[in-house]
């Protein structure tokens, strides 16, 4: 059996039996074998220069301890990897045919430290208990199961595919028979106590692919070190555009996507993409100090022709430097926040993994101050959207073919950069708008949201307000506009204290700091500081931020598919 590496020997106090390795560092044997409270060595006996390895007990089913009683069943994690190939198993019903094929077990039972071959065949394919399926020796002369097989793989002949594991011997001296656990009954144990190793039984051909050795140590890995890096999102980085969709409900662990996939796609380079991202991933250095790699979601938002009342919600998703539709529809307004609590996680998990989430809304003049950071951030998830993602809204006009160049050459200018001064907007405006300090300004904070005065400066009779302002910047443009959407009580004397004005003089201090490109994370931290407090003065701040490397011409990109009208 020199194609089956993976067989070992497992030791527990004065107990021996035997186990393989079904992942890098993972073995699987029998209940009875392990000795309460005793040290754990696994030896592999095809590898002369391994020594034995430590390793512990990481699953071990409800079983009651007697030889017929149901789930004898233990998982061992190794205290390091072994570079050995894990076993490969067969698929359903594999042990059984007319005539039935021959099965091998691989023991150590008393003087066979090193091993031996037993050799056997199932009887029948009806389980006893529904647990066991019984085995006879092919012959009376071969060496029979015993103590010391217990734990033992049973494999097709040839192929050393796993069939189902040996857990006892039945009948005394010289009645040569025995009983394996098939794999439909590990598969049953293991979905209640790791589901990881259920899905790689129920995939078999999925485990013969050559990536899965390399995807399941790389899993292992990015499990105990906890990578972030979600599932859903690898997947379809992997598959591509054009590749199969995550089923139903998604993916609940890195392992059962890349099963999936192996599964799904027989194309080995999905695999190797997988793979190589989430090698990635494991060695990129801590986030501390580094620039986001913003790839957002963008929710865009307009009035519908169906009727004065009706929105039309277009859902897409940006990755490499595409536009992806994920959903369309009409529906009323008051409708909008709950149609996209409904449709955020269908978005957001087809951004690729590793990089910076930011969820954008495109709203026109009259809904720009609408809460789109206090909308739930999932279907069930009451989180405030703003204090799970980075939220930001932006105008229409910042579409725009003059305005996206004079854009994209102010990030150019100052991306990386700490944040020249706020440029300050009172309540009752800033005097003339001068054209010089808006090209300088980086963000303009305002004392009021936009559309809550006429454009006439309020005390004053004349003059431009801070609405005028607002439009000025809107399209000069200057990268960051900030404001509180309540603002302060209108009617003061110009100079008296007023919630606009503490808006303006806190914001300063607290954005000097940030670069351009980090401020959506900024206003996040900020949004969860001050939610659920009243008396905050950022409780209600809204961002308008665009960026046009993170949003590609809409005329370059497809239009969602399908009708917009439900």
């Amino acid at each position: 059996m020199s194609g089956a590496k993976w067989q070992v020997r497992v030791e527990s106090g004065r107990r021996t039996g035997a186990g393989f390795l079904v992942t890098p560092r993972t073995v699987l044997t029998c209940a009875h074998v392990l000795t309460p409270a005793s040290e754990v060595t696994v030896t592999f006996p095809q590898l002369p220069g391994e020594g034995p390895v430590p390793a512990h007990v990481h699953t071990r089913t409800p079983w009651a301890g007697g030889p017929t009683d149901p789930g004898d069943l233990a998982v061992l994690t190794l205290d390091r990897d072994v570079n050995v190939a894990p076993a490969q198993f067969a698929p359903p019903d594999a042990a059984f045919g007319d005539p039935p094929p021959r099965l091998v077990a691989y023991g150590f039972p008393d003087g066979y430290d090193e091993g031996t071959i037993a050799e056997y065949r199932a009887k029948s394919s009806v389980r006893v208990k529904d647990e066991w399926v019984e085995l006879v020796a092919l012959d009376g002369h071969g060496q029979p199961l015993a103590h010391g097989f217990s734990g033992a793989a049973v494999t097709l002949a040839g192929s050393h595919r796993v069939v189902g594991m040996v857990t006892a011997t039945t009948g005394g001296r010289g009645v040569l028979t025995g009983r394996m656990l098939p794999l439909e009954v590990i598969s049953r144990y293991m979905d209640r106590h790791w589901p990881d190793l259920a899905d790689l039984i129920a995939a078999p051909d999925a485990a013969a692919r050559p990536d899965t050795a390399r995807l399941h140590a790389l899993i292992e890995r990015a499990t105990r070190t906890r990578v972030d890096c979600p599932p859903d999102r690898l997947f379809r980085h992997a598959v591509g555009e054009f590749g199969p969709d995550v089923p139903p409900g998604g993916f609940a662990s890195l392992w059962e996507a890349a099963v999936y996939l192996l599964a799904q796609v027989p194309e080995d380079a999905a695999a190797t993409r997988f793979a190589e991202r989430l090698e990635e991933l494991m060695a990129a250095p801590a986030p501390t100090g580094r620039q986001p790699a913003w790839t957002p979601v963008l929710i865009d938002v307009r009035r519908s022709g169906a009727g004065d009342d009706q929105a039309l919600v277009e859902v897409s998703a940006y990755s490499e430097g595409r536009r992806h539709p994920v959903a369309a529809r009409t529906v009323p307004e008051s409708r909008v926040a709950a149609y996209v609590r409904d449709v955020i996680d269908d978005a957001l998990a087809r951004l690729p993994p590793g990089t910076d989430d930011l969820v954008a809304f495109t709203l026109p003049p009259n809904w720009l101050n609408w809460p789109v950071d206090q909308w739930p951030a999932g279907p069930d998830d009451p989180t405030p959207l703003g204090c799970a993602y980075p939220v930001v809204v932006t105008h229409p006009t910042r579409r725009q073919v003059g305005q996206r160049r004079r854009l994209a050459k102010r990030w150019q200018e100052g991306t990386d950069l700490p944040l020249r001064a706020v440029h300050r907007v009172a309540c009752e405006g800033a005097g003339p708008v001068r054209q010089r300090e808006l090209g300088e300004a980086d963000v303009v904070g305002f004392a009021r949201p936009p559309g809550s005065e006429t454009g006439t400066a309020p005390g004053t009779g004349t003059g431009p307000g801070s609405d005028d302002h607002f439009k000025a910047a809107l399209a000069k443009p200057v990268p960051a506009l900030l404001w509180p959407r309540t603002g302060c009580a209108s009617g003061h004397e110009p100079g008296a204290p007023c919630a606009g004005g503490t808006f303006l003089d806190r914001l300063g201090p607290y954005v000097s700091d940030a670069t351009l490109t980090e401020l959506p994370y900024r206003i996040m931290e900020l949004r969860e500081s001050a939610d659920g407090r009243e008396d905050h003065w950022a409780r209600d701040v809204q961002l308008l931020w665009d960026a046009p490397q993170c949003f590609p011409d809409p005329r370059d990109t497809p239009a969602p598919g399908g009708p917009p009208v439900a």
